[in-house]
């Protein structure tokens, strides 16, 4: 069974906690409710996407569909609310079951057609976009005052006991993965075939189920983010809404220990790395840093991330 590596964890941390310390000095208005509240429910939404796709890079894979899926997502779900005026219930499920069912897509791609994962996801990100802006005939779309579906609405905005619910459910959704990667036979499968698929094929492990199935969870947790953004938001434009979300949970990923080899990483990680990743966006904001550089920050702590894998895996071959 795969164990955590604290030492990696614990500097995250560390970082983490420094990092808050000297934004808070440099502008006091970090600890503020409203900035926590806001900041937390970011780190929440990313945070399930992060999540999503840490399953799929511990086998060794990619998804660089995220985005343009959340897009996607994002506008079926106001067609059928507004445009339809169908059950939120059976409007809700639908997504879920579009989200994962395209995961089942790569990874059946992936597994029995044998295709890189890199240039399926790739394709997905296009086809997603373009599906997007043609379902939604070019248009932005919306919810209005959400009127008949509030609850929705809540979910992304409002908050439980002062925490806002989309970090509540990124809690929940952790912990349950938690669960699953590391207490559960399929996590150590995950792990097995990220390290070597071919010695866990040999010890008996159905890789090719084990691996689209890692797709399939993948797909289930964009479509969640996908709903809380879009009411987040209220206004998807299906050709920029999502764009680059792919990056930002690569990124949590990697940073909390993911390595893009794969069979590698824990979820108190991914879970340390999606917070941290939110506080430096939230550092650039406070601080007046031209919000251009907000895609420099993001490429710089994915460079950071893999320079960090290769000099352990240095380490440890020395």
């Amino acid at each position: 069974m795969p164990k955590f590596k604290f030492g990696k964890e614990a500097g995250i941390f560390l970082l983490l906690v420094v990092l808050c310390v000297v934004v808070t000095v440099m502008n006091p208005r970090f600890l503020s409710p409203i900035n926590v509240q806001n900041t937390a429910r970011l780190i929440g939404m990313f945070g399930i996407l992060s999540l999503g796709l840490a399953v799929v890079i511990v086998t060794g894979g990619i998804d660089l569909s995220v985005g343009s899926l959340v897009a996607l997502l994002g506008a079926l779900l106001s067609i059928g609310l507004v445009d339809k005026h169908m059950s939120p219930v059976v409007v809700v499920v639908g997504v879920l079951l579009v989200g994962a069912g395209l995961g089942l897509v790569h990874g059946l791609l992936v597994t029995r057609a044998k295709l890189q994962p890199f240039i399926v996801t790739l394709c997905g990100l296009l086809i997603y976009r373009g599906a997007a802006r043609f379902v939604a005939e070019d248009q932005s779309k919306g919810f209005g005052d959400s009127a008949g579906f509030m609850w929705l609405h809540d979910l992304a905005v409002g908050n439980f006991l002062g925490v806002p619910w989309p970090f509540v459910i990124f809690a929940v959704f952790a912990v349950a993965l938690g669960v699953l990667l590391h207490k559960s036979v399929y996590g150590r499968y995950l792990y097995a075939i990220g390290r070597n698929p071919e010695a866990a094929r040999y010890s008996g492990v159905n890789v090719k189920r084990v691996e689209t199935l890692a797709y399939v969870v993948a797909g289930g947790f964009t479509a969640v983010a996908a709903i809380l953004f879009a009411f987040y938001t209220n206004s998807i434009s299906p050709s920029s809404h999502g764009n680059f979300y792919e990056l930002y949970a690569i990124a949590a990923a990697v940073l909390g220990g993911f390595s893009l080899r794969g069979g590698e990483g824990s979820v108190v990680g991914v879970v340390l790395g999606a917070i941290l990743l939110q506080i430096l966006q939230n550092l650039v904001n406070l601080l007046g840093i031209p919000s251009s550089l907000n895609f420099a920050v993001m490429g710089a702590v994915i460079l950071l991330g893999v320079l960090a894998d290769n000099l352990v895996l240095r380490r440890k071959q020395a």
